[in-house]
């Protein structure tokens, strides 16, 4: 199954790579290539569905970072950049994958693929209705998960952790594509690495979450940049 990508970059030799690089890759369909992040705006407005973005970090207005953080439910991402101090910052931003120019095609392929085995694994979770997902396993088994049966959800590389009362999925997702997966008025990303199911939340105590599991509790952190959304979604009143 393909993926409908776009390129933004401000340096037209790099965009001009990237674009011969996807051309190359059978899998990914380029549906619009941008000097700049303002205008690569117009590809999500049309109502075109965007699976992936080749995105530069230094550009003019509005760097690369700052577009990715101003998206409400980005895709994936793959941050290219001459600078390898952009790492770390990238990975921050949960992106799919980091490459440093000058980009040999080998590279290109290598984290294409990443990306396109992520967009082909998340179909194989699906959602059934409003109340459950199914998730396959290795044995290519469905099983039936009540969204109410899950305490929270953990990143871990490039996997996630689905716990429950009773046991642990683990699938090849990014946070980004799991949190598709899950109502998110019951679902609510708290950390880089948490998201957790609200219902089960035992308490909130300065910067951490406790939830009751059947081997004890479980403490989760809050990160600084998801703690006031938390604190505005959640039922609170103020003694």
């Amino acid at each position: 199954m393909s993926m409908r990508c776009i390129i933004i970059d401000d340096d037209d030799l790099s965009r001009k790579v990237i674009e011969s690089f996807v051309e190359k890759t059978e899998f990914l369909e380029l549906v619009g290539s941008y000097s700049n992040a303002i205008d690569s705006l117009k590809a999500f407005k049309e109502g075109g569905t965007v699976d992936l973005i080749f995105l530069d970090v230094e550009m003019p207005e509005m760097t690369g970072l700052e577009f990715l953080n101003s998206l409400e439910n980005p895709p994936q991402v793959i941050i290219i950049s001459g600078k390898e101090k952009y790492a770390l910052d990238a990975f921050d931003y949960d992106v799919t994958d980091f490459l440093l120019k000058p980009i040999s095609l080998a590279r290109f392929l290598k984290s294409a693929n990443k990306a396109h085995k992520l967009y082909t694994d998340a179909l194989q979770v699906s959602g059934n209705s409003s109340e459950e997902i199914f998730i396959k396993k290795k044995n290519s088994t469905l099983v039936r998960v009540p969204y109410n049966d899950v305490l929270w959800i953990e990143a871990l590389e490039n996997y996630v952790i689905i716990s429950t009362f009773d046991e642990k999925f683990t699938v090849h997702f990014t946070m980004k594509a799991v949190m598709d997966k899950f109502p998110p008025s019951k679902f609510k990303r708290v950390h880089r690495s948490y998201i957790v199911n609200i219902s089960k939340v035992k308490l909130i105590e300065d910067n951490v979450i406790v939830i009751d599991t059947r081997q004890g509790e479980k403490i989760i952190p809050i990160g600084k940049s998801y703690k006031d959304d938390l604190m505005n979604d959640i039922n609170l009143i103020n003694k």
